[in-house]
């Protein structure tokens, strides 16, 4: 952990804006760093369920290869969307955005803290 006074790197990783906030306040946004970290998807049809006379498709999903995840750096947090978090469970420098400030219409404008997957 560190203190106030020190200050650690975060590094966007998705193609969103991520707006930081206390309370209701906003701290700092941090742009998309251009580099979106993904992960692709593999998928095979298992079966089909029938609804109002259709035959809707039940795909098995699996995660696959990420791509765009660079190598970890001392004092640096990646932001990183939740599934590729999940799928690199192992590195404790990728940070997903937690505690969504939501705005009237249900929007999220913001967040107050990260999370590790």
């Amino acid at each position: 952990m560190t203190s106030l006074e020190e200050t650690m790197k975060l590094i966007n990783l998705t193609p969103h804006e991520v707006t930081l906030m206390n309370g209701e306040e906003t701290v700092t946004r941090i742009p998309p760093s251009g580099t979106n970290a993904r992960v692709g998807m593999t998928r095979a049809k298992v079966g089909s369920v029938p609804t109002d006379g259709h035959q809707f498709p039940i795909y098995q999903a699996q995660l696959g290869q990420v791509e765009g995840l660079p190598e970890p750096e001392a004092d640096t947090l990646l932001i990183v969307s939740r599934v590729v978090a999940e799928a690199c469970r192992d590195r404790n420098d990728l940070v997903i955005p937690d505690e969504a400030v939501r705005d009237a219409q249900g929007r999220i404008v913001g967040c107050r803290a990260f999370a590790r997957v």
